[in-house]
């Protein structure tokens, strides 16, 4: 396997607690998926791990090009998560299509969260 792209991304945490003031469940429906709403609310420090999500979906879009173009959904973007397991990726829908179509067979992920900010890092593998 080779390296066929890195992306990375920083958010802000109090923005997405912000967004989320302002918009409410539409917003948590319209980018995380039932499953990562699940986790994440579980979490003590939700918006963190919201945060976080929201950095590895933006991430993915960098490594495979997009941006929110082409038929890419923020909720074709999936944050796998088992406790004491590292996060996976599962990618849905027309984003998992262009990713066979770049002969990516896999994206690795990687998230943190420390004074105010979360951060991810999105390396795909063809």
């Amino acid at each position: 396997m080779t390296i066929h792209s890195i992306g990375n991304d920083l958010v802000q945490i109090d923005r997405i607690e912000q967004a989320y003031e302002r918009r409410g469940q539409r917003l948590l429906d319209m980018v995380f998926t039932p499953a990562e709403q699940a986790w994440c609310d579980q979490r003590s420090q939700r918006f963190a791990h919201y945060a976080g999500r929201w950095a590895v979906k933006e991430a993915v879009m960098k490594v495979l090009g997009t941006g929110w173009s082409k038929g890419v959904r923020w909720v074709d973007i999936e944050t796998h998560r088992e406790t004491n397991v590292p996060p996976s990726l599962v990618l849905h829908g027309r984003t998992a299509e262009i990713a066979a179509e770049l002969g990516i067979a896999r994206i690795h992920i990687t998230i943190t969260h420390d004074a105010g900010v979360a951060a991810a890092v999105a390396v795909a593998e063809r």
